[in-house]
């Protein structure tokens, strides 16, 4: 099964998407969007900047667990992942989204 976005609106009324790879499992999340059309332009975001490395800030929280943020090209957050026991589950999680992103349909809900 191919991975998919799912565009929706949560309980405060904003949109949001969030990126889940073929078993389901949430690999990506962005933020509120007051408008459904900034939300699906997050969603163009993350299938273009998701093939560049260099993109991916990885980072370590204060309690040891691990998580990234894809970022566009002026520097903006588009989406965060979850948190991940290890470097290596993170790195993992990078490499679904680069495979998942570009492809994934998207499951509208909102």
């Amino acid at each position: 099964m191919a991975g998919k976005f799912e565009l929706y609106t949560d309980k405060a009324g904003e949109f949001r998407f969030r990126l889940k790879a073929g078993n389901g499992q949430i690999i990506l999340a962005s933020e509120g969007y007051k408008q459904k059309a900034s939300a699906e332009n997050g969603i163009e975001s993350v299938r273009k900047n998701a093939a560049d490395d260099a993109r991916f800030d990885r980072t370590e929280t204060k309690n040891g667990k691990f998580r990234f943020n894809l970022k566009s090209t002026n520097g903006q957050v588009i989406g965060t992942s979850e948190n991940y026991e290890s470097a290596s589950a993170r790195d993992n999680g990078i490499e679904s989204v680069k495979s998942n992103a570009p492809d994934a349909k998207v499951d509208d809900q909102a």
